[in-house]
């Protein structure tokens, strides 16, 4: 009860603190004539995925492999399956061209990227199968692509879309600045060392800690932001959320993880990484068939089926 305990406050210690570490980031661009464009694709999409990162970056420090891995492919399959599911249910999902032509394609090919790295042993015929600091590299030079594609698209829109930012002043911002950032290092190290404890008291393997209450928790902002954007029927929003979010979560944050330190892939992790794929795949699918780009109501109860199918076979695992 501790344990659990302990993570609550690790989980709203980090919610926090991205929540501030955003609000005051983007105040002091505001101030110094950062454009919005800039301002929503750095900081605000830097610190939507701040959970996972900070997360992740205790987990690979204190060598959880299994916890790192897992929340990346965890925080992926529940983006697609429960939030946009969910979303799609309240209100049927159009998408943009670009999101759609490449966008969506691209974070099947984060999916499939991870899928072709893990298997040393099939490819290589290595001993065991890794995720290494090259890879890692590699990965963060799919990202700087994807950075710079989206600077590009912001630099030929005419339409500076306007963000709300707080009016902070310079010493506020600062101030707000590093309460953030404690908030986010105090809750990433309690939510690690908490999902450690409790995967041990409970016979639970980290690896399935990390696919569910960790990739849960700290996939909370994309639920949020995905449903409150839909309910205002910005439905490109949400779907641009959650897409951004998994090219994000691979791309940077597992590459940056690996760097830290190469991950050894869990036999088991296999299901999770099909999965990932499977999901990806999925919503490729639905995007490309039927009339127009949209996801449909029924599209997300069948997202959502799937989730719940998936945790019995995590379950079933234990």
């Amino acid at each position: 009860m501790i344990n659990i305990l302990i993570l609550i406050a690790g989980f709203i210690a980090l919610i926090f603190g991205a929540n501030k570490l955003v609000d005051a980031s983007s105040s002091l661009a505001s101030k110094i004539g950062i454009s919005n464009i800039v301002i929503g694709l750095t900081i605000v999409a830097f610190g939507t995925s701040a959970p996972e990162l900070v997360v992740n970056l205790f987990a690979s420090i204190n060598n959880n492999t299994d916890i790192v891995l897992g929340n990346v492919l965890g925080s992926n399959i529940f983006n697609v399956l429960v939030v946009l599911g969910i979303a799609s249910i309240i209100c049927p999902l159009s998408v943009k061209a670009n999101t759609t032509w490449l966008e969506i394609p691209l974070s099947l090919l984060a999916a499939v990227s991870v899928i072709i790295m893990a298997n040393d042993t099939y490819l290589d015929n290595s001993s065991a199968n890794h995720i290494s600091r090259t890879d890692g590299l590699i990965l963060l030079l799919f990202f700087s692509i994807f950075l710079v594609y989206n600077l590009k698209i912001a630099q030929s829109s005419t339409n500076d879309e306007e963000i709300e930012t707080k009016n902070y002043t310079y010493l506020k911002s600062i101030m707000f600045i590093i309460l953030g950032l404690s908030g986010l290092t105090i809750g990433g190290r309690l939510i690690v060392t908490s999902a450690v404890d409790i995967a041990r008291s409970f016979g639970l393997s980290e690896r399935i800690v990390g696919l569910t209450i960790v990739s849960i928790g700290t996939s909370l902002p994309e639920l949020a932001t995905s449903i409150v954007a839909v309910r205002k029927k910005n439905v490109d929003i949400a779907i641009g959320n959650v897409v951004g979010s998994n090219i994000f979560n691979i791309f940077f944050i597992l590459g940056i993880s690996t760097i830290v330190t190469p991950l050894q892939v869990n036999p088991n992790s296999f299901l999770d990484i099909a999965v990932n794929v499977f999901s990806s795949l999925l919503l490729f699918v639905f995007i490309f068939t039927g009339k127009g780009r949209k996801l449909e109501r029924w599209e997300g109860v069948l997202l959502l089926i799937l989730y719940l199918s998936y945790l019995v076979m995590l379950i079933s695992q234990r």
